[in-house]
């Protein structure tokens, strides 16, 4: 555990943010380093991914990049998305409390379907002036724009999926759902108030419940407890999702907490997976509900879709616990 001037200092490296240069130096220091690394160190790269969670969402991109660039030692060889250049929002004095009392319990064995529900909680505690920049950088995502032009999106049936030839994604999508008694949009959108968020947010979020396991099988993304970080480090990369930003930010802030060996582990998950994510062409636009008879392969091959190749086995935490 790390002590109250410990957080602090993290709140205020997590409000006013770092560059990208500096944060680079950073990843690249800590990736390198023989043994141990100090605490302060490993919480200075964390509150990096908090700061673009809970302070500046149009700098997502440019702040994974470096860090991606410093861990891995080369860059993503994706499409620029640009930062506004704005002044950070004030992240509000209410969320730090939750985000270190989220922290304590999952240390405590939380489960993931009571991190999920936790996480996005996090999102009503926001500065209000953070949603309209959010919404503002996610147009900036290459075919986010072209997607939310559709509008709101209708549900998805597990009749019409029942109906899927087998060997289809959409027969593989049903037996997912139904074989581990997934719900079909993960979270309730009404209850979450998604149609009433500022566009293209409204879309993006409601597309995303409906699609999250869809992109596990398409994207190779098995439903392990490390493969959801990797995943949500994907959905950030294809589009800002701003739910994956909060989750890898509490995540990142575990695993610093934790030690050096989880943070590496960690990292090399989130970094992956996010160069996947940006080096993959959009899927948030993929009309799936026209390509359910269609192979996983054939639709990996029609939208130059190559599936993610984990550093790390995807049940680890899981072979872990049974240990």
């Amino acid at each position: 555990m790390i002590d109250q001037a410990q957080k602090a200092d993290f709140e205020r490296r997590a409000q006013a943010g770092a560059s990208p240069d500096d944060v680079q130096a950073l990843a690249r220091r800590l990736h390198d380093a023989d043994g141990e690394t100090a605490l302060a160190d490993r919480l200075s790269l964390a509150a990096a991914f908090a700061y673009v969670a809970f302070a500046a969402p149009d700098r997502v991109a440019e702040t994974y990049d470096a860090i991606a660039r410093g861990w891995l030692g080369e860059g993503a060889r994706g499409p620029i998305v640009a930062a506004s250049g704005e002044a950070a929002a004030p992240v509000g004095s209410s969320l730090w409390p939750a985000f270190w009392t989220l922290l304590d319990d999952a240390a405590g064995g939380m489960g993931a379907g009571e991190i999920t529900p936790r996480t996005a909680a996090l999102g009503a505690l926001l500065s209000p002036a953070l949603r309209d920049r959010s919404a503002t950088a996610a147009l900036a995502y290459p075919g986010v724009r072209e997607a939310a032009a559709g509008g709101y999106p209708p549900r998805m049936t597990l009749e019409a999926l029942a109906r899927c030839p087998a060997g289809s994604l959409g027969h593989e999508f049903y037996r997912l759902i139904v074989d581990n008694g997934f719900d079909l949009e993960v979270l309730d959108r009404e209850a979450l108030g998604l149609s009433g968020l500022t566009p293209p947010l409204d879309y993006l979020n409601a597309r995303i419940l409906q699609c999250h396991d869809l992109w596990h099988i398409v994207g190779g993304y098995q439903t392990t407890a490390l493969h959801e970080v990797a995943i949500s480090a994907f959905q950030l990369a294809q589009f800002g999702h701003g739910y994956s930003a909060m989750f890898l930010a509490v995540t990142a802030a575990s695993s610093a907490m934790r030690d050096t060996a989880s943070q590496r582990l960690i990292m090399d998950v989130m970094m992956t997976a996010w160069r996947h994510g940006r080096e993959t062409p959009p899927m948030i636009g993929i009309p799936w509900e026209a390509v359910w008879d269609q192979t996983t392969q054939g639709v990996r091959a029609q939208f130059g879709i190559a599936p993610y190749v984990s550093p790390y086995p995807a049940d680890l935490f899981e072979a872990l616990r049974a240990a």
